[in-house]
């Protein structure tokens, strides 16, 4: 019996693999540019295609555009000579994955695209091949051997697919530039949807901020304190823009004398705030780097919200 050592193995794999990946980032060029410009200037939707397990990367590659504002979609290339075709529009791109570029289930997509002139994407390892050679533009793979290559199973060669894919998307989201605000619309649930949300959904608003004067005496700031419950308060001015704010550890830092004080004399001034737009994300960055829980929301330096990090938690954020 042989010899088994699977952390060997492993690490055989994934340093083929890696070299893959290496030789292929420093590859990239001018079709690359290509390829991104005809997506980006698509009018329709891009048309993810491929057979088998090339397949099963053109379906991931058509969520992961998809999920950063792209219009994709997925179409089976067999099912697509059996009526699909019609799915595929004359402002669609085509994106259609093999690494042979001689899956035959793949010809009536190439000859339907050459037909009505409709941008074909290849994505193969082989330029002179049936795809390579219907394509308008051409995405090469290196031709690596497969991580099994006794048996040369797709291992490889689909990695290689789906960073590319995963390249081709990422450059696509930066052309149009989409932001992190955007990708929250297609991502509302979950634990990134919850990252995704703004302070604005989470906090709680003006009716129940802990808010007193400058000239507030501090038994009525500490019954604002313990009324609203937030551990804190704030303290405005005369028009009404957040001053300062008053926590635990302002009070004892004020122990002597402190309910002769008034809140202005109390305060920590210009405490730390977050805008409404701002993400949770950042939100929970803030707190967790200065070490604070709670957090006034304000908008033109007025608050008109305040965050805990209890609301965080309940939204899942963290």
């Amino acid at each position: 019996m042989r010899s088994f050592d699977a952390v060997a193995i492993g690490r055989r794999v994934l340093g083929a693999e890696a070299d893959a990946l290496r030789t292929m980032a420093d590859s990239l060029g001018e079709a690359f540019v290509h390829a991104v410009e005809t997506m980006f200037n698509a009018k329709g939707r891009i048309v993810c295609t491929g057979m088998g397990k090339s397949g099963h990367v053109a379906r991931k590659i058509a969520a992961t555009l998809a999920s950063t504002g792209a219009q994709a979609m997925f179409v089976h290339p067999a099912e697509a000579s059996h009526g699909d075709l019609g799915m595929i529009g004359p402002d669609d791109v085509v994106l259609a994955l093999s690494k042979s570029g001689e899956a035959r289930e793949l010809s009536d997509i190439i000859a339907y695209a050459n037909r009505f002139s409709i941008p074909l994407i290849a994505m193969t390892a082989f330029e002179g091949s049936q795809l390579g050679r219907g394509g308008n533009i051409v995405l090469l793979l290196p031709d690596a051997p497969e991580a099994t290559a006794e048996v040369n199973a797709p291992t490889t060669s689909t990695t290689l697919q789906i960073a590319l894919g995963d390249a081709l998307a990422v450059a696509l989201l930066e052309r149009r530039g989409f932001t992190a605000s955007d990708f929250r619309v297609f991502h509302p649930g979950g634990k990134l949807g919850a990252m995704l949300r703004t302070v604005g959904d989470l906090m709680h608003g003006a009716e129940e901020l802990p808010l007193v004067g400058l000239d507030a005496a501090m038994p009525d700031a500490l019954l604002m304190m313990s009324e609203k419950r937030f551990g804190a308060v704030g303290v405005v001015d005369d028009a009404g823009a957040l001053a300062g704010m008053i926590t635990d550890g302002d009070l004892r830092r004020h122990m002597d004398g402190l309910l002769t004080h008034a809140a202005g004399q109390v305060m920590t001034k210009a405490p730390l705030t977050i805008a409404p737009g701002a993400l949770a994300a950042e939100a929970l960055k803030i707190m967790n780097d200065r070490r604070i829980t709670v957090l006034f929301v304000v908008e033109a330096d007025r608050p008109v919200g305040i965050l805990h990090v209890h609301d965080l938690l309940r939204a899942g954020v963290i």
